[in-house]
């Protein structure tokens, strides 16, 4: 879309406009929305930014102040307007310009042969060239565009009519608002595509939603066909969107223009797409002479499914010329000239055999289904998370049902569905308990949250899982202090809260089978190793409700000493970077319970640290201003330890490679990021061996 002359003018303009920092450098509003539009583009269409994120909010915002105060000049395709104000009451129903008709499906490459036969006698062909790409698993979604502004978004409905979700579609920031289709003569357009929510960004948000007490979403192609009609645009944003764009349905041309050669094939539609700012599969189809091509590329790309970014569940093959296409035609469900080569299934019946009910660390009541083992995608899937009481309500759960279980790609497998037409009446309610499984006390249910929980601090299930989650890779990382040993020390009465694990007798476990001198040396080191982690760690490994690892640096930062934050009121803590009302709420309590209180400071007695080091030396260190990423395998160090080394001397550490970042230290295996970082002339990419000479180590 951007020509490299181009990219050079736009990042020009955009330092230019950065100039100012407090206020951007504005003379020409349409340059500023310009250089917004280019950035959009970098992120989220080729994922190579060359701004940060807070470049590109000081330019946003300086675009929205600016018409706010001249709101005579905005317009429909300004990157302040994806935003939607206020709920959607509804979602009128619309009609498509061409029926968005199924595809005829098929297993194995004999069908695809069959496909190739009738195609072939029906051109009169001897060879068929195809265009084949993922047949990506999320949303159905139609756009119009007139006169090169987007218009109207829709999904598919029954095929014929759709609901309206025009502004939930602006929130997908790899939708363009406008695209020049004019440049090719066009006036009216309907283009069709998939809403997806990738892997990384699903399984981000599943976690936001179990921190705050809420079910998870089942899987990414449900949850981006739901997210469509949800009726708070701003809810929709949160989710971060895709979109490919892989078919033109219909187009209208301007008076005197004749069809653009792009449109004489599928894969020239594609590229024109691509060239016009949309997320195209472009990158992902691959043209192939002959049938026997297209079954070996289905067959490769089935291998690699799990390794990509979105959930696919098969390949759909499309003849590439659009002549002969018209040619064959339709019938009334499905076009003559495309198939659908759908992927080892990924589901698989069994029998819900029980539900156990689990404590968490927090208290709340987790219902797990166990079912007959069966085989999905290659994994035996034995246990099922039900999540809590309204999952088994609203799936109409029984015991002895008959269930229909899906895996994913590398997503948790769930249940589906029960089979209630195969039911025979044996099948008995789920009693969900009144009172905690482990501790007797009786369970309660905050207003607004779906999980019941157990209040009772010293429940034994709880203190156990505080204690495992406290001793975790991400938290303390007391190594070979596995669940399995934190279970039986606690059983023995070796072990009763955090503190004990400071105040272990080794003597005694030296003496329990399995434990010998060398395995408990380990151990005694591991411990001692994790007085010394950084306060950020301990915070998390403390397993306050709803502070993550992110939350625990923001806290961190804020303070010299931990005890500091017992000061902190809930209003305090909201004014702090991504912390809101509930997880300040959350965090108040905490350093409010005296209890909670004394055990820091039981734990600082015993030699672990509460002191935030960095606060007091960073500033001024001879990384200042400086900022660094690490990609790849570091021969000698580890990841974290390095980016410690980083914060204590000043720098900064930044997630994603752009022209903000001032070193990348790259290691063995290293990925996208040095690519990426290869296109900035201003990042330096350096070696482990140079960023410790940098750092003076």
């Amino acid at each position: 879309m951007y020509s490299k002359e181009a990219t050079q003018q736009l990042q020009k303009q955009t330092l230019a406009l950065l100039k100012g920092k407090e206020k951007p450098a504005v003379k020409n509003i349409e340059e500023l929305r310009n250089v917004l539009r280019f950035h959009e583009h970098r992120y989220y269409i080729l994922n190579e930014p060359l701004v940060s994120d807070f470049e590109y909010d000081t330019l946003y915002k300086e675009l929205e102040k600016l018409e706010a105060e001249n709101p005579k000049i905005i317009t429909p395709d300004s990157p302040t307007q994806r935003v939607a104000k206020g709920l959607t009451k509804e979602f009128p129903t619309v009609q498509h310009l061409v029926p968005m008709l199924s595809l005829d499906n098929s297993y194995n490459s004999d069908d695809l042969i069959d496909f190739d036969r009738k195609a072939r006698e029906a051109t009169g062909l001897k060879i068929i060239e195809y265009c084949v790409e993922p047949k990506f698993d999320g949303g159905s979604l139609s756009l119009i565009y007139e006169n090169d502004m987007l218009v109207r978004g829709a999904t598919r409905g029954n095929g014929v009519e759709g609901d309206d979700v025009t502004s939930n579609i602006k929130q997908i920031r790899s939708l363009p608002l406008s695209a020049k289709f004019s440049d090719y003569g066009i006036q009216q357009i309907e283009v069709r595509g998939e809403v997806l929510i990738n892997k990384k960004n699903f399984a981000k948000y599943n976690e936001q939603l179990v921190e705050q007490g809420l079910a998870p979403l089942a899987n990414p192609r449900n949850a981006a066909s739901g997210t469509m009609r949800i009726k708070d645009p701003a809810e929709v944003r949160k989710r971060n969107l895709e979109a490919f764009i892989y078919n033109i349905s219909d187009y209208t041309l301007l008076p005197k223009k004749k069809t653009p050669d792009e449109l004489q094939t599928h894969s020239g539609s594609l590229q024109m797409l691509w060239d016009l700012g949309f997320r195209s599969p472009q990158k992902e189809m691959k043209i192939c002479k002959g049938i026997e091509a297209v079954i070996k590329f289905c067959a490769e790309y089935e291998v690699k499914r799990d390794d990509l970014g979105y959930e696919i569940d098969g390949m759909v093959i499309k003849i590439n010329d659009i002549e002969l296409q018209e040619k064959l035609g339709m019938t009334s469900h499905h076009p003559r000239w495309a198939i659908a080569f759908k992927f080892k299934a990924r589901q698989a019946t069994s029998k819900l055999l029980n539900v156990e009910f689990q404590v968490g660390r927090t208290g709340s009541i987790t219902p797990v289904a166990k079912i007959q083992p069966v085989g999905i995608g290659g994994v035996t899937v034995s246990s099922i998370s039900l999540f809590n009481e309204d999952v088994i309500r609203e799936k109409d759960l029984k015991i002895g049902d008959s269930v229909l279980v899906e895996r994913a790609g590398d997503v948790i497998p769930y249940i589906v569905k029960s089979l209630a037409e195969l039911r025979t009446g044996k099948e008995t309610k789920i009693a969900f308990p009144k009172n905690c499984p482990v501790c007797k006390s009786k369970l309660f249910k905050e207003e607004g949250e779906a999980a019941w929980r157990c209040i009772n601090i010293e429940c034994p299930a709880q203190v156990v899982e505080r204690i495992i989650h406290f001793v975790s890779k991400d938290a303390m990382d007391i190594r070979g202090f596995g669940e399995a040993n934190i279970r039986k020390f606690y059983e023995l009465g070796f072990l009763k809260d955090i503190p004990g694990i400071y105040k272990l007798n080794f003597k005694k476990i030296g003496e329990m089978e399995g434990f010998g001198e060398r395995s408990i040396e380990k151990l005694q080191e591991a411990i001692e190793k994790s007085k010394t982690q950084p306060l950020h760690r301990l915070i998390f490994g403390l397993g306050i409700r709803f502070v993550g690892e992110t939350t625990a640096k923001t806290l961190a930062h804020e303070v010299n000493h931990l005890l500091e934050l017992t000061k902190f009121s809930a209003e305090d803590l909201t004014n702090l970077e991504d912390i809101g009302p509930k997880v300040a709420g959350s965090v108040h309590h905490f350093f409010s319970t005296k209890q909670n209180v004394d055990m820091l400071k039981e734990l600082e007695s015993m030699g672990l640290q509460l002191k935030n080091p960095r606060k007091d030396h960073a500033s001024g260190g001879n990384l200042e201003g400086l900022t660094f990423l690490f990609t790849g395998s570091l021969p000698t160090l580890k990841r974290s330890d390095a980016e410690a080394m980083v914060e204590d001397n000043g720098g900064k550490l930044v997630t994603g490679v752009s022209a903000k970042l001032s070193y990348l230290v790259v290691g063995d295996d290293a990925g996208s990021k040095l690519e990426k970082a290869k296109k900035i002339n201003t990042v330096k990419i350096i070696s482990e061996a140079e960023f410790l000479k940098i750092i003076g180590k």
